[in-house]
């Protein structure tokens, strides 16, 4: 009989609940990480510790060890998978061993893109994205692994594309089979408020965590300029930090406990599961800011007007005018008709078998692929994945994504900015602007698999036709994928220093 898991049972029953982060990160000790989760356990309200992994795009203690040890402790970890730096037979060892522990609660997420020193001997810096990763996960539970998966969304999005993107792609991860969500870290009660209501009005029951930071002046400095990725401060909060710190004997520590129990009793009041409290681990901490969120309950929607710190001008769904549509130009139109999902059965059975006819002749295959690369690269940005689904994103190639990702945005953009290249735009907001242009958002919700990367370099027609690549439809269980499928290891794109 498997043992109880205290996340599972207090989310069907219904109670509001905390999960503490514990950051795994090489400059804290582990023996300190240990007895933090010793005394953690003992916090009433608390039911898991989240392990972290690759936090900031850094390597740092193996966060599968640090659960194993939480557990011995008496504390239910809940350990972050990320895609970094690993293809998908290392993801899938991870989560065996996990499964093996007994540890089935796992936090699936991309995460940031790997800074110089761990890219260097990796054999891919992305293998999958978030939204394959809890596919890959449901697998494995279909297998008879033991596993409840939470996911990471971001409200706090602030122009229409970025916002609408993180909700489109969260209910992949839905689908995909995620049990709860978690919010990434912000401070405006009017984004929590849009994410509660987007889901209610969907009929979307999965429960949700909201992010409470317990936020310190220079951390509130470094999150102001988007580091890390994903996390973003008004600098109206900042200044009110730092006044904080400099008027108060204690550095302004009262006030951030005082902050974090109001967002407690703000995402409580909201009628979000619980809270997933960061920044500050001290067990003493984590009990006040849990008691005195219960005295500030009654308060929440005054408290709610307080703490909504945006950027001037800031996109909320649910306030703000529609965007006028963009217009489509000529070649996505034609790309349109060119499209070989759209091509007619009769022109089908003709142009199997003349490329079944053309693939037996490598040199004639080879100069397909060039002839096809020559038209899409200009036109598509193409990278020659072998494996096309520009008809899938509204004709912009995903692997001009820093992190190939094929399912939508990262956590990581700014404004419509890649967390990559921050001076270039995100490629998913030309990804959703043409489908609103075209009238095809709802289209965006559509499960794209990982690639077969054998196919690199190999021409993405024949490979269709003969239904040899990866895409809806056509895709192996990932459960049983083959080495062959996470071959060409290479990153697409030069090494970026972060």
């Amino acid at each position: 009989m498997a043992a109880p898991n205290p996340i599972r049972e207090v989310l069907s029953s219904g109670r509001f609940c905390y999960i503490v982060e514990l950051v795994a990160s090489q400059l804290t000790r582990e023996a300190k990480l240990l007895d933090v989760a010793t005394r953690l356990a003992q916090v009433p309200g608390v039911v898991a510790g989240g392990i972290t992994s690759y936090a900031g795009g850094a390597m740092g203690h193996d966060p599968i060890r640090v659960g194993t040890a939480a557990k011995a402790r008496g504390l239910t970890p809940n350990v972050h998978i990320t895609c970094v730096n690993k293809d998908r037979l290392t993801i899938r060892r991870e989560l065996e061993d996990l499964a093996a522990l007994g540890i089935e609660n796992v936090f699936a997420i991309t995460g940031d893109y790997p800074k110089s020193a761990d890219h260097a001997t990796a054999p891919v810096p992305f293998d999958l994205d978030s939204v394959q990763l809890v596919e890959f996960i449901n697998e494995l539970r279909a297998a008879g692994r033991r596993f409840h998966v939470s996911v990471a969304v971001s409200p706090f999005k602030y122009t229409e594309p970025d916002c609408a993107y993180q909700y489109l792609k969260l209910e992949k991860k839905i689908a995909a089979g995620a049990d709860y969500a978690i919010t990434q870290l912000g401070y405006d009660a009017r984004k929590f408020r849009e994410l509660k209501r987007y889901m209610d009005e969907r009929g979307l029951r999965t429960p949700m965590f909201g992010n409470v930071y317990v936020l310190p002046a220079k951390a509130a400095e470094r999150m102001s300029k988007g580091e890390p990725p994903g996390c973003w401060v008004a600098p109206e909060l900042v200044e009110r930090i730092q006044a904080e710190t400099k008027k108060s004997t204690d550095k302004g520590l009262a006030a951030r406990l005082e902050r974090a129990a109001k967002m407690v009793a703000i995402v409580r009041g909201l009628g979000y599961a619980g809270a997933y409290l960061g920044g500050d681990h001290q067990a003493d901490r984590i009990r006040w800011i849990i008691k005195r969120s219960e005295e500030l309950a009654p308060r929440w929607e005054e408290l709610a007007e307080e703490i909504s710190y945006a950027p001037k001008g800031a996109y909320y769904m649910y306030e703000a005018p529609p965007h006028p549509p963009k217009k489509r130009s000529f070649w996505v139109k034609v790309a349109d008709i060119v499209e070989p999902a759209n091509t007619p059965r009769v022109l089908r059975a003709v142009l199997t078998p003349m490329l079944r006819w053309i693939d037996k002749r490598p040199a004639l295959a080879q100069a397909l692929e060039r002839a096809e690369l020559a038209f899409k690269e200009p036109v598509f940005g193409c990278k020659a994945c072998g494996n096309c689904v520009l008809g899938l994103t509204e004709y912009v190639c995903p692997m001009t994504c820093p992190k190939n990702l094929r399912n939508g945005p990262c956590g990581g953009t700014l404004n419509g900015q890649c967390e990559v290249i921050p001076d270039r735009p995100c490629v998913w907001v030309k990804v959703y602007e043409r489908a609103q242009a075209a009238n095809r958002v709802d289209d965006l919700k559509l499960y794209i698999p990982p690639r077969n990367r054998s196919l690199q370099g190999t021409s993405s027609y024949i490979n269709y036709y003969l239904n040899r690549d990866s895409r809806p439809g056509n895709a192996e269980p990932l459960i049983t994928i083959s080495p062959a499928s996470v071959a060409q290891p290479q990153s697409d794109l030069p090494l970026v220093q972060k």
